[in-house]
């Protein structure tokens, strides 16, 4: 009796055993770390199942047991495109779960005071599946559809700013989140102070722009700048922006080479409605993306008595302005020497 139990224990023993062995080969294949390191796979909308294996290879330590999990949950037919993040300690079961669910992670991107827009988008198709020839002409269609000649018409929508997408936003949905955001800004207040002024929406884009170049961006001066233009342009003055020069000569050359460092007098004869010192009245639109501040503070500029202003030397980014011809000149005077003293051409 005694040794009718002992093999059924051995027997059983043996069985544990095996479980065990195949219990463990379960666990680790399912639930086990499988990442070598970490990263980011980019699953296009055209791949397969061995691309994604491709794709996925050098980040995991068993791709062999990676694909085996992938199938038994039918990712080998059923997965969606994206940018997934690859993070230390993931087992097999997560991985598949995140591509079959698409819980892909968004992209960060610093949309600038481009240009244009399509240096804009030149930049930021980078970090998305579409090229940006393919990106910029569904916009080009987009802007179409709304009466526009093409998607430079569309760069009021855009603002400076950095936001997140989706490594497979479309363009469409890429700029539906602008054009939201630009409803959302433009409050009925916002509207109210517009019409008060007796602009129209792109010019006061187009004063923003200036007001933006001008500044650097920087707050501390906008409202004063933008009071100043206001002055020209109320007594029909020709603005003489600098920035609009530099605008003017960098689209007769399509963009193709890098911006003005000093405006010279034969660039100020650049035939463009956007120079503001060949042309009068405000420009047709706006001569880069602009951001928040500088739309406000055209809708809210100072109320002062400023003709002129020249950029001051001894204050780097900040200007001195004034109402007086003569002083404008000895303020340009100062700095035309500086620039020559440090070479800058």
């Amino acid at each position: 009796m005694n040794k009718k139990f002992g093999i059924i224990g051995l027997f059983v023993a043996a069985v544990l055993a095996v479980a065990g062995v195949f219990g463990y080969q379960y666990y680790a294949k399912y639930f086990g770390n499988n990442v070598e390191k970490e990263g980011y796979v980019l699953i296009p909308h055209s791949a397969n199942f061995n691309s994604i294996l491709d794709s996925i290879g050098p980040f995991i330590k068993n791709k062999e047991a990676f694909a085996e999990v992938a199938k038994s949950k039918n990712m080998d037919r059923f997965f969606h495109a994206g940018r997934y993040q690859i993070k230390s300690g993931t087992n097999n079961t997560d991985l598949v779960n995140m591509i079959k669910a698409g819980n892909q992670t968004e992209n960060s991107f610093r949309i600038g005071d481009f240009f244009s827009v399509y240096q804009m988008v030149g930049r930021v198709a980078k970090k998305t599946e579409l090229d940006s020839v393919r990106f910029a002409k569904d916009l080009d269609k987009l802007a179409m559809e709304k009466g526009l000649s093409d998607a430079e018409d569309l760069k009021r929508y855009f603002f400076i700013d950095t936001y997140n997408f989706f490594w497979t936003v479309t363009p469409k949905e890429f700029f539906k989140k602008f054009e939201d955001e630009y409803n959302a800004f433009w409050t009925a207040d916002r509207g109210a102070k517009q019409q008060k002024m007796g602009l129209s929406r792109d010019q006061v884009y187009a004063l923003a722009s200036l007001v933006y170049k001008e500044t650097g961006g920087k707050p501390d001066e906008m409202k004063t700048v933008a009071g100043l233009y206001l002055n020209r342009h109320r007594k029909g003055m020709k603005l003489q922006s600098d920035p609009t020069v530099i605008y003017a000569v960098s689209k007769a050359e399509d963009f193709r080479n890098a911006p003005l460092k000093r405006v010279l007098y034969k660039h100020l004869r650049e035939p463009s409605p956007y120079n503001t010192y060949y042309s009068a009245g405000i420009p047709p639109g706006p001569i880069c993306i602009v951001d928040k501040n500088s739309v406000n503070a055209v809708l809210d500029a100072d109320d002062n008595n400023y003709i002129f202003m020249c950029a001051d030397p001894r204050r780097p980014g900040l200007h001195k302005f004034t109402a007086s011809a003569a002083e404008h000149a000895v303020n340009a005077r100062e700095y035309q020497d500086w620039l020559n003293n440090r070479n800058i051409r």
